[in-house]
């Protein structure tokens, strides 16, 4: 392939790239950003109905030579490849660090119906979480934990946000997920699909442990995560199953949502794979 001349700063597609940081041209567009190589190898690997995530590269002269393989995944998958500056890459990347490759992807989500239609036996629900770091974080949480879904309601974050695309280090392209699900909704589907619901938050009436040790935790499960600072209000805890809190056995007052998040779908995970085992993170 012939080596691309660096592209100006003034180009369109560098303004049209720039422009994506913003959420509401994420949505005219239908387009978001992922930055780094291990997101970038993975939108190139992504394909959705049959047409690649990844739809334009820009990537420094230097993560060009360092990052060969990703730069001929990008071309296979018929991404458009632009070498271009340090100072453009900078002006169309959201962190204050860039690694030298940027991707203009596709939006990826899955609709609701079709999650349901899978009948998915471990499910991350996220309800009003406004953090886009965290959002990410639980995503990535919910792809290691072996989950087959993850819902973000129409009161939570942003999926495609820069932030929470960089903090979920790729997993945005590795399970389904539905997007501006109303709340209601999203519990009654999946209760209707056979999948227990729970609430989790620190002041759940059921114990994890407690839970975990009766036995109850092996079937399709969905757990529902809140709000940062106030976790849940009572009307969405009342539409589910039961609310287990994550037992605090030390002197923390509590924990951030990512960290209850993977406490609790690594819960559900091992409950359900006990017959069979689980496999290890060490395991080669």
């Amino acid at each position: 392939m012939p080596i691309p001349e660096l592209i100006s700063p003034r180009s369109t597609r560098v303004s049209a790239a720039r422009r994506l940081a913003k959420r509401n041209f994420r949505g005219k567009d239908r387009l978001f950003l992922a930055e780094g190589p291990q997101a970038v190898r993975e939108a190139a690997g992504h394909r959705a109905d049959g047409v690649s995530t990844l739809v334009e590269l820009f990537a420094t002269v230097e993560a060009a030579e360092r990052y060969a393989d990703i730069i001929g995944a990008a071309r296979d998958a018929g991404a458009r490849v632009h070498l271009a500056s340090e100072e453009v890459i900078a002006d169309i990347s959201t962190t204050v660090t860039p690694q030298g490759l940027v991707g203009v992807c596709r939006f990826l989500d899955t609709p609701f119906e079709d999650i349901l239609a899978a009948r998915p036996k471990l499910v991350a629900v996220l309800a009003h979480v406004r953090d886009p770091g965290n959002a990410g974080t639980v995503l990535r949480c919910a792809d290691a934990a072996g989950a087959e879904a993850v819902i973000l309601t129409d009161a939570s974050v942003d999926l495609y946000n820069p932030k929470a695309v960089r903090a979920s280090v790729g997993s945005h392209f590795h399970l389904p997920v539905a997007v501006g699900v109303p709340v209601e909704r999203a519990v009654a589907g999946l209760k209707e699909a056979g999948v227990r619901v729970l609430a989790a938050d620190g002041a759940g009436d059921r114990d994890l442990d407690e839970e975990l040790d009766k036995g109850t935790m092996g079937g399709p499960t969905a757990w529902v995560f809140g709000n940062e600072a106030w976790g849940l209000p009572e009307e969405t805890r009342a539409l589910t199953d039961a609310v287990v809190r994550v037992p605090i056995h030390g002197k923390a007052e509590s924990l951030n949502l990512a960290t209850a998040a993977a406490v609790c779908l690594y819960a559900s995970a091992r409950a359900q794979r006990a017959s069979g085992g689980c496999r290890s993170v060490t395991e080669s």
